[in-house]
């Protein structure tokens, strides 16, 4: 299976107005541009907004957060430098609600439980490990999960994060013996097809920047063997 990239034409979004637009990211998408010269999805959502709205110049366009590169689901961008200021302060303060769903091979400790680790970031190899005391450098860790479906040899969990670390649900998982499906970075035992990992950014929701409404968004999932009988 090759990794289907998003395209202008293509363009999973979830939500849009004037001041911001909400895409369904896939595996194969980069939020930002890297050191892979790959094409962000931050310039794809630029080409949509200028086609669609027949924008003559440069479309701004803000990156609020990123996703990893392997993972799915809700990303929001901001359409206007005013959106792009209220909605950093958002997340950066952790004013939103985000709900993920992870697949996992090995049953977790509990159905339902917090976990609270300090994960210390290699910048070498780009991974986080997971402590469970605090060590030099380490920045605090906490996330809500449960089991929400018993799949044919697999788990979903749903997760809530409390803190935004670097590999965050990556790391925790693995250090409770259950790295997510494909995610050979930290442990787990083959990778997908696609390249990706079973962990999807499932919900978010927030207080629209200008408008000041509460914004619900979902995100449906990649279709899958998996993805799809939860």
């Amino acid at each position: 299976m090759s990794k289907i990239i998003s395209t202008k034409d293509n363009l999973q979004v979830l939500y849009e107005d004037n001041h911001i637009i909400v895409v369904n990211k896939r595996v194969g998408d980069i939020v930002q541009g890297d050191k892979t010269g790959d094409k962000p999805l931050s310039e794809v959502v630029k080409e949509y907004i200028k086609e669609k709205y027949g924008k003559p110049g440069e479309v701004f366009l803000g990156v609020v957060h990123r996703l990893d590169r392997p993972t799915t689901g809700i990303v929001v961008f901001a359409r206007t430098s005013k959106a792009l200021e209220r909605l950093n302060a958002m997340f950066s303060n952790r004013e939103t609600s985000k709900t993920y769903w992870a697949v996992v091979k090995n049953r977790p400790p509990e159905e339902q439980d917090t976990l609270v680790h300090f994960l210390k970031r290699n910048e070498k190899n780009n991974t986080s490990k997971a402590h469970l005391k605090e060590i030099p450098e380490s920045k605090k860790a906490s996330l809500d999960y449960k089991i929400i479906s018993t799949l044919d040899h697999y788990f979903a969990l749903e997760i809530n994060l409390h803190t935004g670390r670097h590999h965050q649900i990556r790391a925790q998982l693995a250090a409770v013996g259950c790295p997510i499906k494909g995610d050979l970075k930290y442990g787990f035992d083959r990778s997908n097809p696609d390249g990706g990992i079973h962990l999807h950014a499932r919900k978010l929701s927030f207080i629209h920047p200008v408008s000041k409404e509460l914004i619900e968004i979902t995100a449906p999932t990649p279709i899958d063997v998996l993805w799809n009988l939860i």
